[in-house]
């Protein structure tokens, strides 16, 4: 129902967001290295993360616009939009005790049939699938949540809508920081409760005091083609990145390990893994423009170059996220690294909020170009001082730069991409890059993972400079490959 909303009406319809960021600023980069690491052996530990987060993602770029999909066709009395938040939060807390179960399995007789069969444990297997389900049904209730704005909003507020949903988005990066030590000590259950409460009380806040007017004739049915699309976008973008990952290793293979000089092997392994991560998302970006946009795609040279700088940059700030709190438990060696990742994220979350605030305005002054030239290049000085970075201190510095990129990145990033596009079909072109967004992490967690533990085996510590410093190049070609997008209104 469209009518003017007060602000508090605005918030509430919005409320199930900070449930939904409360969770994914906890699971990927908290709980789920801390789960992972329990379950198998620390050398392995930053593979195995990556192999189930890469799941996960692979899951949830599918899931998500077939579950659009389905949403904008859902004829319930509740609305087109409730049904799916009530059902998402409560599979939700399901799936998180699914998570949680894997504890029980640590001992498991199960655990010598796991590992004989598939190499891994009977508690990783376990997690595994709880954290496919959970993409699944988290996939669910976003689809509900993302469709109210433009449901129950009236044109003129969505702009303070979204500003509120952004705001909501932000606060669980402060939550965090009480609930950090809790997994310094291991206390997994407490962690999982704190989740499940937020998913259901949000979940209550937003499906409660919203009102939607349901569908009153019935839509047409979803079509197969765009479903296999997205299926085919998904294949492509796993398919890709592990024949870039074997290259990895093939590389690491011809290397003679008694004649080889250790940094011999760091170039090239390392190099390889660049070209791999950016080859990936190029190959990936290509043919999904081909699969989502048709012959079209001949003719939006830059942007096909726009979407593979946006994934390039978006796969290297993911993905030091996601291996942050190893980073800081083998090479700081603190006795907290969960808080101490809480306090990195923090400063990022500072920092990029201050950028982010400034960089619309700066971008319509100084031009989008300029701004994200300026975004890589500082986000690329973040990865370089956590290269060398042994001491807390120093690590926040590198967060600071992390966050005014990031900040700047994204605030001038989707303006760029809205200048690029058609107008009659800017849903369509910017929904590529929604749907390739996911392809990001995907690309970078699935190669950086197995590499940091490569270098890990042969000199302690070693395996995060090296993908940090994979992630500052591909920070750099984002900066480099800015001339190919030379159609904008600049």
């Amino acid at each position: 129902m469209r009518t003017n909303k007060r602000w508090y009406e605005l918030l509430s319809l919005n409320g199930y967001q900070l449930g939904l960021s409360m969770a994914s600023n906890v699971i990927s980069p908290l709980l789920l290295p801390a789960l992972v690491l329990l379950f198998m052996p620390p050398e392995k530990k930053n593979t195995y993360t990556a192999l189930v987060y890469v799941a996960g993602l692979a899951v949830a770029m599918f899931i998500q616009p077939v579950m659009g999909m389905w949403s904008d066709r859902c004829t319930s009395k509740l609305g087109r939009r409730r049904p799916f938040i009530i059902w998402g939060a409560l599979l939700n807390i399901l799936f998180l005790l699914i998570v949680g179960a894997s504890l029980l399995f640590q001992q498991s007789p199960l655990n010598n049939f796991f590992q004989s069969t598939f190499g891994v444990t009977a508690s990783l297997a376990v997690l595994l699938l709880g954290i496919i389900l959970l993409q699944v049904s988290s996939n669910v209730s976003q689809a509900g949540q993302q469709g109210l704005i433009p449901d129950v909003v009236q044109e003129y507020q969505r702009g303070r809508a979204s500003g509120i949903k952004s705001v909501l988005e932000m606060i669980p990066a402060a939550l965090v920081l009480a609930i950090s030590p809790l997994l310094d000590k291991n206390q997994f259950w407490v962690v999982i409760i704190i989740l499940m409460a937020f998913y259901l009380l949000t979940m209550l806040w937003t499906v409660l005091s919203t009102k939607e007017i349901p569908l009153t004739e019935k839509p047409p049915r979803i079509e197969g083609r765009p479903v296999l699309r997205m299926l085919m976008l998904t294949v492509l973008f796993v398919g890709v990145t592990q024949l870039a990952l074997w290259m990895v290793k093939s590389s690491a293979a011809w290397l003679p390990e008694d004649t080889t000089s250790l940094w011999l092997r760091v170039a090239v392994v390392g190099l390889v893994g660049l070209l791999g991560m950016a080859g990936s998302i190029f190959i990936g970006v290509y043919f999904g423009a081909q699969v989502g946009i048709g012959a079209e795609a001949r003719n939006q040279k830059s942007f096909i170059w726009w979407v593979v700088t946006r994934l390039m940059f978006l796969a290297a700030i993911g993905s030091t996220r996601n291996f942050t709190m190893f980073f800081v438990k083998d090479v700081l060696q603190v006795p907290n690294p969960a808080t101490v990742t809480t306090y990195l994220t923090a400063v990022i979350f500072v920092f990029l909020l201050i950028t982010s605030l400034l960089g619309g305005y700066l971008s319509d002054k100084m031009g989008r170009k300029k701004l994200l030239a300026a975004a890589g290049i500082l986000a690329m000085m973040g990865s370089l001082l956590l290269i060398f970075s042994t001491t807390i201190p120093l690590v926040m510095v590198a967060g600071a730069f992390l966050g005014l990129g990031t900040g700047t990145f994204m605030s001038a990033n989707w303006a760029l991409g809205t200048d690029l596009v058609p107008a009659k079909d800017a849903g369509r072109y910017l929904g590529i890059s929604n749907l390739a967004g996911a392809g990001a992490g995907i690309v970078g967690s699935s190669i950086g993972g197995p590499l940091a533990d490569y270098f890990n085996a042969i000199q302690p510590g070693l395996g995060y400079p090296v993908i940090f410093a994979l992630y500052g190049g591909l920070f750099l070609l984002s900066v480099l490959l800015l001339p190919k997008i030379i159609k904008s209104k600049e």
